[in-house]
C-alpha cells in the first residue's frame, strides 16, 4: 500500500453494516465484544517528523459507526522506559503531552473538519478545520471520552454524535466520512497517524481516508439558559441579566442555532494588546453561538485573518460611540438541499444606533474541487449606511501535488446617499515536489474602495502582492542529529498599492528544527526594500522609509520534570532610520508544575523601538512623532485543575511603554521626511489586566463561573521610564467587577 495520504483512494464498508448493533460503552476499557466488526488499523506512520516510517510505539484503532455516534478506541503501547506525561490540562489545551487525536470530515469533501484530542489524563480539546489546514478552537464540541491505563500502555474509547455537524443526505444506507486518526508521545514530540497526511503540507483534509459507514442519523433539541450578576465596586452599582441559548439538530441535513439576549459577561480575558497602528487588533470569538456550526461560514484570503464574516462585529463598539452594543437575539440555519449545503445567519443589536447582521452562505463540494457563494448585508441606521459583500470562492485540487485556492469577492457601500464599489481577488497555489521540496505562489488584489470590514476583517485594502515561496523538508536526518527534522523556506514578495507606490519588497529566509526531546526551534531573517507606507499617516499622504531588516528567534521546550520554557528574540530595524539604529525585542517564559494539575506560569518581554513613528492624530494633518520607546510586558498566572469538574485560573497581565521624542517630522507630498518644530509630547503608557476566574462543570456544556477582574488604562505626557510605568500599572483600577453566570445544558 502507499503510505502518501492522498494515494490512498480506499473505500472502507465497516463489517458491522451487517453485524446485529451492540451498544459501546465508553469507559476507556476495550472490549472485544463491544467492537466487534468494527475497522480495525494498526498501520500508523510517523508524520512528526514526516517520514512515513512505522512510529516508534505500536498503536492501535479501532472504528464504529453505531446509532449513537462515530466511536473510536484507540491501545497505545507505552512501556515504562517511554516517559508518561501525567500533567492535567483544562480544555483546549496546547502542551505538549501524550494524546490522540481523532479528525473527521462528515462529509468526506475536504470543506470542514473537526478534530477531537483526548490526553492520557483525560484531558480534552476540540476545534474546527477550515481550508485545508486551517485550525480554530474556538469551537466546543459535546462528545464523550474516557482514558484507561494499565503497565503496557493506555487506551482511549471516544464517542462522537452524529448531530455534532450538518451532513450531507444519506445515501442507499451509507455515508463516506473522511478520518485521520493520530498519536503524539509527549516526551519526544513524535507523532504517527493513519493514513499518512500532514497538516504540514498545503493539502490535509483532502487526504483523509475516505470510510463508508451505515447511514445513521440523530437529532436534538437543547436549551441553554443563563443568568447572571455583576456587581461593580468601582462604580458602587449592580446588575442582573438573562438570556438563552437553542439549539435544534432535526437531523444532519436541518440545524438550527438561535440566542435572545445572548451572555457578554468577559468569562474569557483577552490578551491586552497597546496598538499604535492603522491596523486593527483581530480578536477570535469564544461566544457559543457565533462558534457552533461557524465552519460553512468559512470564506478567508491568504491575507492575514481576513474573512468575510467576523463575528466580533457583533455586539462590539456601538455606532454612536456609548460602549459595547447589545444584541437583542441573533439566528443561525445551516442545511443541505440535495448535493449543496447552505447556512442563513441573521442578528440584531438593541437600541437606536444597533445594526443588523444578515449573512447567505452556499457551499457545493465535488470530487476534487468546492464551489462556495457568500452574501453578507449589514445595515447601520445610525450611519445611514448600509454594506453588502458578495464572494465567490473555489477550491481546486486537480492532481495530489496540486492545491489551488482562488476567491472573487466585491463590496457595495450606500452611505448618505452616495454609492461606492470594489473589487478583490486572490489565488493561492501550492505544488508538492519529491523530496521534500514545495513551492508556493500567492497573488492578491484588493481595490482602492474594497470594505469588507462592516461585516468582515480585512487588514486594509488597495494592495497588489505577489509572492513566491521554495521549501525543503529534511527527515533523513543521523541518528546522534539534536534535530528529528528540519524545514527550509525562501521567499521572495513584492507589494504595491494601486497608485503605484511600493509598499516593500522582501527576501525571507526561515528554517524550522523539532527536536528529538520535543522541543521546537524556529529563526526568520527578512530582508525589506525601501518602500512607503500609506497608512502610517491615515489618508494624509504617504511616508517614504528606508531599506530594514529584521531578525527572529523562538524556541519552545515543553516539560521537563517540573518546568517547561519559552524564549523569543528578535533584532529589527525600521522608521526613517532603516537600520541605523536597530530594535530588539525579547521575552522569557517559564511554567513550573508545583504538581501534574497546579502549575504557575511568569514570563517578561522588553522591547526597544529607537526610531518608533507614531502619528499624531486627525487635527495634527502628516505630523509623526518619531520616539526612542521602550515596552516593558509582564504575564503571570497560575492554573489549577483541582478535579475533572473544577478549574481555578488566575491571570496578570501588565504593559508599561515609555516614549521619549526624538524628533518631530511631516511629510512633502512626495513622502519625504521633513524636520519640524511642532510640539509633540514624550508619553507613556500603563495597562494593566487581572481575573481570577473559578469554574465548576455542572454537566457536559453547563456551567458555574466567579470570575473577579481588575483593570485600567492610562496615558500620560510624563515619561519616567518603563520601569515606572510597568509598577504603576498595578494602581490602574478603571474597573473592578465581580461576576457570577450560571448556564445549563437541558437537552429534551
Amino acid at each position: 500500500m502507499a503510505h502518501r495520504g492522498g494515494s490512498i483512494g480506499l473505500s472502507f464498508v465497516l463489517a458491522a453494516l451487517c453485524a446485529p448493533a451492540i451498544a459501546v460503552e465508553i469507559d476507556g476499557r476495550i472490549d472485544a465484544g463491544e467492537w466487534a466488526g468494527a475497522r480495525h488499523i494498526a498501520d500508523f506512520r510517523k508524520v512528526q517528523p514526516l517520514t512515513g516510517e512505522p512510529g516508534s510505539l505500536s498503536t492501535e484503532a479501532w472504528v464504529l459507526a453505531t446509532p449513537d455516534g462515530l466511536a473510536v478506541a484507540f491501545r497505545n503501547a507505552q512501556p515504562p522506559q517511554v516517559p508518561r506525561t501525567r500533567q492535567k490540562v483544562r480544555r483546549d489545551f496546547e502542551e505538549q503531552v501524550d494524546r490522540v487525536n481523532v479528525f473527521v470530515d462528515f462529509d468526506g469533501g475536504g470543506r470542514t473538519g473537526y478534530a477531537f484530542t483526548v490526553s492520557s489524563t483525560g484531558g480534552v480539546a476540540d476545534e474546527i478545520i477550515t481550508n485545508e489546514n486551517q485550525f480554530s478552537s474556538d469551537w466546543d464540541g459535546l462528545w464523550r471520552h474516557a482514558v484507561g491505563e494499565d503497565e503496557a500502555g493506555w487506551s482511549v474509547e471516544i464517542l462522537v454524535p452524529w448531530h455534532t455537524a450538518p451532513m450531507q443526505e444519506i445515501r442507499d444506507g451509507e455515508r463516506t466520512l473522511g478520518l485521520y486518526l493520530a498519536r503524539v508521545i509527549g516526551s519526544t514530540g513524535e507523532r504517527t497517524a493513519w493514513p499518512v497526511a500532514s497538516f504540514e503540507r498545503p493539502r490535509f483534509l483532502s487526504d483523509f481516508a475516505p470510510l463508508t459507514v451505515p447511514g445513521h442519523d440523530q437529532s436534538l433539541l437543547a436549551v441553554t439558559p443563563y443568568v447572571s450578576g455583576l456587581y461593580d465596586n468601582v462604580g458602587g452599582s449592580g446588575e442582573g441579566n438573562a438570556g438563552v441559548d437553542l439549539f435544534w439538530k432535526a437531523s444532519g441535513r436541518f440545524q438550527l442555532s438561535a440566542t435572545v439576549n445572548p451572555d457578554f459577561g468577559q468569562v474569557e480575558s483577552d490578551d491586552l494588546v497597546v496598538n499604535f497602528s492603522a491596523t486593527e487588533t483581530f480578536v477570535s470569538d469564544k461566544r457559543p453561538f457565533f462558534t457552533e456550526n461557524q465552519g460553512i461560514f468559512e470564506y478567508t484570503t491568504p491575507s492575514d485573518f481576513s474573512q468575510l464574516l467576523y463575528t466580533r462585529r457583533i455586539g462590539g463598539p456601538a455606532d454612536d460611540g456609548s460602549g459595547a452594543s447589545d444584541i437583542a437575539a441573533a439566528l443561525k440555519l445551516n442545511g443541505g438541499l440535495g448535493g449543496m449545503k447552505y447556512g442563513l445567519f441573521s442578528a440584531d443589536e438593541a437600541g437606536e444606533a444597533g445594526r443588523n447582521f444578515h449573512a447567505l452562505r452556499l457551499v457545493q463540494d465535488f470530487q476534487d474541487q468546492n464551489l462556495g457563494v457568500m452574501l453578507t448585508r449589514v445595515d447601520r441606521p445610525f450611519l445611514d449606511r448600509e454594506a453588502t459583500v458578495l464572494g465567490v470562492d473555489h477550491n481546486w485540487r486537480p492532481t495530489p501535488r496540486w492545491n489551488l485556492r482562488s476567491r472573487l469577492f466585491g463590496s457595495r457601500i450606500d452611505q448618505a446617499g452616495t454609492r461606492s464599489s470594489d473589487l478583490g481577488a486572490t489565488l493561492w497555489a501550492d505544488y508538492e515536489m519529491d523530496r521534500g521540496w514545495r513551492q508556493q505562489w500567492i497573488a492578491m488584489h484588493f481595490g482602492d474602495e474594497l470594505e469588507i470590514n462592516d461585516a468582515g476583517y480585512l487588514a486594509r485594502n488597495s494592495v497588489n502582492y505577489l509572492h513566491w515561496q521554495v521549501s525543503r523538508r529534511f527527515t533523513d536526518l543521523p541518528d546522534d542529529s539534536r534535530a528529528a527534522s528540519i524545514d527550509w523556506r525562501g521567499r521572495i514578495s513584492g507589494n504595491y498599492n494601486n497608485h503605484g507606490d511600493r509598499l516593500n519588497d522582501q527576501l525571507r529566509i526561515s528554517r524550522e528544527a523539532q527536536l528529538r526531546d520535543g522541543s521546537n526551534a524556529y529563526a526568520q531573517v527578512n530582508v525589506n526594500g525601501a518602500g512607503v507606507s500609506d497608512t502610517l499617516l491615515r489618508g494624509h499622504g504617504n511616508v517614504r522609509l528606508p531599506a530594514n531588516f529584521n531578525a527572529y528567534y523562538e524556541f519552545e521546550r515543553p516539560r521537563k520534570g517540573r518546568w517547561a520554557h519559552d524564549l523569543e528574540v528578535e533584532v529589527f530595524g525600521g522608521g526613517l532610520a532603516g537600520n541605523r539604529r536597530l530594535g530588539s525585542a525579547l521575552w522569557y517564559g517559564a511554567t513550573y508544575f508545583v504538581t501534574d494539575g497546579l502549575s504557575l506560569n511568569a514570563g517578561a518581554a522588553l522591547t526597544r523601538r529607537p526610531d518608533w513613528l507614531i502619528w499624531q492624530g486627525v487635527d495634527s494633518g502628516n505630523l509623526v512623532g518619531a520616539f526612542a520607546g521602550k515596552e516593558a510586558k509582564l504575564l503571570a498566572g497560575l492554573d489549577w485543575n483541582i478535579n475533572a469538574r473544577q478549574e481555578l485560573r488566575v491571570k496578570l497581565q501588565a504593559i508599561g511603554i515609555d516614549a521619549r521624542l526624538r524628533q518631530a517630522w511631516r511629510f512633502d507630498p512626495a513622502g519625504r521626511a521633513i524636520a519640524s518644530a511642532d510640539p509633540v509630547e514624550d508619553f507613556s503608557v500603563r495597562n494593566l489586566a487581572f481575573q481570577i476566574r473559578y469554574r465548576y462543570e455542572l454537566a457536559p456544556l453547563s456551567h458555574l463561573y466567579v470570575v473577579y477582574g481588575r483593570g485600567g488604562f492610562d496615558r500620560s505626557a510624563i515619561a519616567d521610564g518603563v520601569d515606572e510605568a510597568l509598577v504603576d500599572s498595578f494602581d490602574l483600577r478603571d474597573d473592578e467587577q465581580l461576576m457570577v453566570k450560571l448556564s445549563y445544558r437541558f437537552e429534551l
